[in-house]
């Protein structure tokens, strides 16, 4: 940035009249207003500090980024109006600094941060050499005077959450391999299981009195516990590699109270009270029930799981213009910050039994049923799983063609 007009023009002032004065002035302010109305139709932020970090200047995408006043911003120090910038160590550099950053207000965004310092050359002619030798005599030198830095935002929380899910899904195919391999190693055993105990319940059939009940009870047993295995192999095979949903009109209420009575036995054991709060007027919407039960059923597990006795547990249904929303709060202990970001990888828990998958499922089903799945928890406070659940229409139509002339 190179100060040579206003330099001149101060350096000319007491040589031009006072109308003169007042054009250049009015040509500032209109260059001036030009180039605001410019930077405040980019999407981009910009953001202009002084040397000091305070703000000079700043559009109006980057107080929309940050939930910002203009009037209120200007004068203050950068730090002070965005919380958790590190503005000491971002200021040292002498050259372009390229920083991406997580902001959680006024909305959760991935914020990449491009700061240039602003260097104002001056010229300042040197003194006179007195050697003949030397050819710098009358030399204009060249220095740079740092005035502040410009930033440049830019929102890239899209391209960060489609690089997750790019990530995510390339864990759940890596996962849904390793489950198929384990679920066929284990159900081969368990065939051969089923041969043998036939075989041991033909011999026992030779067998009178006591010996025969008891073998035939014992073979009753284990034949039931092969089954159970078989099942939840089967069970965990369609809960990490869904199939395709098949989608029908449902009432969600009914999905959430016919879940909520599977848990009646643990719910008067534990003495753990149930609050449901089901809104009447709720749209039918196409849901896989089956699915659907099994969302619910997941994360209702969890709640229980995380509460100790005559723990409460409210699940509320609402809408709004185009979701319904199932809100489940439950007065368990919650979760850290640091966990909080870390319940959808595959087998991370937090509990010494669990298998860390639950949450992860719920939102494979969520999002085949072209839902939302949002967690909010704090260490000590209870956690809040919000599933949104589209009732309007979302499939892509073809407009019709105008009128051809």
């Amino acid at each position: 940035m190179k100060a040579g007009f206003v330099e001149k023009l101060i350096g000319r002032l007491g040589k031009i009249g006072p109308e003169e004065v007042q054009n250049y002035f009015l040509r500032l302010a209109q260059e001036k207003g030009f180039l605001e109305t410019v930077f405040n139709s980019i999407q981009e932020g910009i953001i202009v500090t002084d040397s000091s970090g305070r703000i000079t200047y700043l559009n109006d995408a980057a107080c929309e980024l940050f939930g910002l006043e203009a009037e209120n911003s200007l004068g203050k120090r950068l730090d002070e109006r965005v919380r958790g910038l590190d503005w000491q160590s971002l200021s040292k550099s002498e050259v372009a600094v390229s920083r991406d950053m997580e902001i959680f207000y006024p909305a959760n965004r991935f914020i990449n941060f491009y700061i240039v310092p602003l260097i104002i050359e001056r010229q300042a002619e040197d003194k006179v050499d007195t050697e003949p030798q030397t050819q710098s005599s009358g030399a204009a030198s060249i220095s740079g005077h740092q005035v502040g830095h410009a930033i440049i935002l830019r929102d890239i929380t899209e391209s960060r959450r489609s690089e997750q899910q790019t990530i995510e899904s390339e864990r759940l195919n890596a996962l849904t391999l390793l489950a198929a391999g384990v679920a066929h190693e284990i159900g081969n055993p368990l065939n051969s299981l089923n041969i043998h105990l036939q075989l041991i319940e033909r011999e026992a059939r030779k067998l009178d009195g006591a010996k025969r009940a008891e073998l035939q009870e014992s073979v009753e047993v284990a034949r039931t516990e092969v089954s159970r295995l078989d099942s939840i192999i089967s069970q965990f095979l369609r809960a990490i590699r869904p199939t395709r949903p098949q989608l029908k009109p449902e009432n969600i209420n009914s999905i959430v109270e016919e879940t909520v009575r599977f848990f009646a036995p643990e719910i008067k054991d534990r003495d753990i009270v149930v609050e449901q709060e089901l809104r009447s007027d709720l749209p039918l919407l196409e849901l896989d029930r089956d699915q659907m039960k099994q969302a619910f059923y997941n994360v209702i597990k969890n709640s229980f799981e995380a509460m100790k006795s005559r723990g409460i547990l409210r699940i509320r249904t609402d809408m709004d213009d185009s979701h319904v929303i199932v809100r489940f709060t439950d007065s368990g202990g919650g979760i850290s910050a640091e966990n909080l970001s870390r319940v959808f990888e595959p087998y991370f828990t937090t509990k010494t039994s669990g298998t860390g998958l639950g949450l992860l499922i719920v939102r494979r089903i969520v999002r085949e049923h072209g839902g939302e799945l949002s967690i909010e928890s704090s260490e000590g406070k209870g956690l809040t799983v919000t599933i949104r659940l589209p009732h309007v229409d979302r499939r892509v139509r073809m407009l019709e063609a105008g009128d051809s002339k």
